[in-house]
């Protein structure tokens, strides 16, 4: 099998059906520039986690939690639907996982993986399209907290052996200060794991803390960039 990258694509990138080819073009070429086999890992569309929200307290005041996290489930697998559509309308040899599927479990606080399917799949495909932001326990359906996708790519990229992990957002990478409000802001080339989580646990929400703490346990280096942004290498 050919080597694997893992990209992280989250709903900051997946805002509307336009973006879904946007994104599938873009997968296309990185499989032709790299010859590289590929595991997007998707979140919902923008927007459509608080539609769903929404949709829960109209019907319940207090809602269980096991039934949220189903709930929450559904916009990470639209999200798999539409971008393995989108990839095959543009040639794109793609396949969609569920959660169970995927093989990511939670337990103890801590992901794990068995790749035996992924494995398979990227054996006869040059793209699978993965669920971010979900894992199972038990076989129920949980979710991973805000940010969770990215937890979800570091997860699977240390378990494949990725050659690449990459979590694109709409933002370029880390800058050394906030870019909507100083002027003076520019981009950090590269971080380290301790200033990553320094900056997390200082408020920064650009990546989940518990992915760069998974990242620096599996040594794990990340580039966190926007589509047309060479980004922030955190190794």
């Amino acid at each position: 099998m050919a080597d694997v990258a893992v990209l992280k694509l989250g709903g900051s990138v997946l805002t509307d059906l336009d973006a879904y080819r946007t994104t599938a073009r873009f997968l296309r070429d990185e499989v032709i520039r790299t010859q590289l086999r590929i595991v997007a890992v998707v979140s919902a569309q923008e927007g459509h986690t608080d539609q769903l929200r929404s949709d829960a307290a109209v019907l319940a005041e207090e809602p269980d939690n096991d039934a949220l996290d189903l709930l929450w489930s559904t916009g990470e697998l639209r999200s798999v639907a539409l971008l393995t559509l989108a990839l095959r309308a543009e040639g794109v040899a793609a396949a969609g996982f569920n959660v169970h599927e995927t093989g990511l479990r939670v337990s103890q606080g801590d992901l794990t993986l068995n790749p035996l399917s992924l494995r398979a799949a990227l054996g006869r495909c040059e793209v699978v399209v993965v669920p971010g932001f979900l894992a199972t326990n038990r076989q129920q359906i949980v979710t991973l907290g805000r940010g969770g996708s990215d937890w979800s790519a570091v997860a699977l990229a240390a378990a494949l052996g990725a050659v690449r992990c990459e979590l694109i957002k709409d933002v370029p990478g880390y800058f050394t200060t906030d870019p909507h409000t100083s002027a003076d802001a520019s981009l950090i080339d590269q971080l380290t794991y301790a200033t990553a989580l320094a900056m997390a646990d200082d408020g920064c929400p650009l990546v989940q803390r518990q992915a760069i703490d998974h990242a620096q346990r599996a040594q794990l280096p990340l580039i966190v960039r926007s589509f047309d942004s060479r980004g922030t290498r955190v190794a």
